[in-house]
């Protein structure tokens, strides 16, 4: 009997509740109502191209999906523009508004602002455009309990280009790569611009660092040294590496400039150091392999005159083929890393527009 009681207690211990408990379920349910004005966040282009030194806008705009107005009028409306990196994990900040208030952050400041042509409208504007910028953007709206996000990316026309220092071949860990870059006027490449390139008819066999800390290698003619001459076109990849320990080469990438590259006319021809001196009596600065790379391809420059550059290289642009001057293809031949005291080229000076 005692039994039996002690079973109807729990029954009613556990009915009870039951009223308030749908009560609140059903409150729940009025808060999350799907009728509500949910907050949307449009990118209208997905990608946006531009170039070094230019201005862009990054589209963003939002909207209530059940209602015509940007806003609700309730809640201040709190638009956040961060860059993506590579590994997904971590944002970087750009730019944040709420109201009046506005913030931009690290070498995007005095570069950013929003757009804000309509009440709803978030683009972001980046001015003067550096290397650096190339990547993903998330613009995220918050509107009280409400938000959203749209990704938009940012492309720079611009080229890759493999390099390794005079100590040659594999040679460089990951932050060796990347300042190596730095000094040559480009940035490290990422796999889409790799990918970009190889697909424009890149090919080369030396595997090189790529920004998200992996190592590939671009190939358009399968041969026997660079992975067997019966394997596909393609970029191969050697994967993740160690960036303090592993040494490769590295893939750079670079874009147009703010100056004029030349060749030097001069009556003679000057060892390292004197070609150094004759751009600076020039009013100019000895060229980076970077911007031999960017005049080339980008504003199809055309010389046959090998000549010492920054980094102490000597190489040539050659982009109409012919003979004696690179028969075969278009390229920036590389002569190799002379002697600096002893032997004797031109020099390719670059001098910046202020």
């Amino acid at each position: 009997m005692k039994s039996l009681l002690f079973l109807v207690l729990i029954s009613v211990c556990w009915a009870e509740p039951h009223p308030d408990n749908s009560s609140l379920e059903h409150e729940k349910i009025i808060h999350i109502q799907e009728n509500g004005p949910r907050l949307l966040v449009v990118a209208e282009q997905a990608k946006i191209f531009s170039h070094r030194g230019g201005n862009v806008t990054l589209p963003c705009k939002f909207y209530h999906e059940h209602t015509s107005t940007a806003g609700s009028g309730t809640h201040k409306i709190r638009v956040k523009w961060t860059k993506l990196t590579s590994d997904y994990l971590k944002e970087v900040d750009v730019f944040v508004a709420m109201g009046h208030h506005r913030k931009s952050y690290g070498n995007y400041q005095g570069r950013v602002f929003l757009r804000e042509s309509s009440e709803n409208d978030a683009s972001l504007i980046i001015t003067n455009i550096i290397l650096e910028d190339y990547g993903r953007y998330k613009c995220e709206v918050i509107e009280g309990l409400e938000d959203d996000t749209a990704v938009v990316a940012l492309n720079l026309e611009g080229v890759v280009f493999p390099y390794s220092p005079r100590l040659g071949r594999y040679n460089l860990n990951f932050h060796e790569a990347q300042r190596a870059c730095l000094d040559q006027d480009s940035v490290i490449a990422s796999f889409d611009q790799l990918y970009d390139a190889w697909r424009s008819g890149l090919d080369w066999c030396n595997a090189g660092w790529l920004s998200d800390g992996s190592v590939q290698y671009p190939i358009t003619k399968p041969r026997e040294p660079c992975g067997g001459k019966n394997t596909v076109p393609g970029v191969r990849s050697y994967g993740f590496w160690d960036k303090d320990k592993s040494r490769y080469d590295v893939f750079c990438f670079t874009s147009n400039f703010n100056g004029r590259f030349y060749y030097l006319i001069h009556p003679t021809k000057l060892t390292y150091d004197e070609a150094i001196q004759a751009c600076l009596k020039d009013g100019a600065q000895i060229a980076k392999v970077g911007q031999i790379f960017a005049a080339w391809k980008l504003l199809g420059y055309d010389r046959c005159d090998a000549g010492w550059l920054a980094d102490g290289s000597v190489r040539y642009p050659i982009s109409r083929p012919r003979k004696r001057c690179s028969p075969n293809e278009a390229a920036v031949r590389f002569v190799g890393f002379p002697d600096k005291k002893h032997k004797l080229y031109g020099v390719y000076c670059f001098r910046a527009y202020n």
